[in-house]
């Protein structure tokens, strides 16, 4: 399985987010697998792109590009009061949550502006205008089931035979999570155009038959 350099993963490390060290692992070998299709990495949930750093980096190697797709406005869990609020990422003339400007300079700081393509809107809208096809999804965005099945149906079948599917955030224990992302893997499983690549705690790789 490829692996990032150090400067990578230190970048990665580094930056603002909630992925750990063995699941980023994990996500950056799957988009450097499906990077070798030469068709465009995408990721449905940017945050301050903490992941986008390896699927960036990922693209670079294999000279294709990695898209994200974030209204920047935050998910349910980080808005004010609630677990993951970081008020350090609310712009303060509008009282909203704005992810933006931390996520690029996130991906300055690791010079790898040039490799991505920042899609800011709303994934449904999103994917009903994207008409090309996919190496690699990493879907992250929104655990409510409206949000987690939008995005299912939005970008799944936008991925590529051969290409891979990757759903973070899966706890099939609901004490151990939400169950959303959890019932969109298993749909994906269901619908016999995915097959199980690995597991890697909450992450799981799914590739299209």
């Amino acid at each position: 399985m490829s692996e990032p350099s150090p400067e990578i993963l230190a970048a990665f490390e580094a930056a603002k987010g909630f992925m750990p060290v063995g699941e980023g692992l994990a996500l950056y070998g799957a988009a450097a697998e499906a990077a070798k299709l030469g068709l465009p990495l995408l990721e449905v949930g940017t945050y301050c792109g903490r992941s986008t750093i390896l699927l960036a980096d990922a693209a670079r190697r294999a000279g294709t590009v990695a898209v994200t797709v974030d209204h920047h406005r935050g998910s349910e869990e980080q808005q004010p009061g609630w677990e993951y609020h970081d008020p350090t990422v609310v712009d303060p003339e509008v009282g909203l949550m704005d992810t933006l400007p931390t996520f690029r300079r996130t991906l300055r700081k690791a010079g790898l502006e040039e490799h991505v393509i920042a899609v800011v809107g709303r994934s449904p809208q999103v994917a009903k205008v994207w008409a090309g096809q996919l190496g690699f999804v990493f879907v992250d965005g929104g655990h409510t089931d409206e949000h987690a099945v939008n995005d299912y149906e939005g970008w799944a079948p936008k991925v590529a035979p051969g290409g891979l599917l990757v759903i973070h955030d899966v706890f099939p224990n609901p004490e151990d999570g939400g169950q959303a992302p959890y019932r969109i893997y298993l749909r994906a499983l269901e619908s016999g155009d995915f097959e199980e690549v690995s597991v890697t705690d909450s992450l799981r790789v799914l590739r299209r038959r």
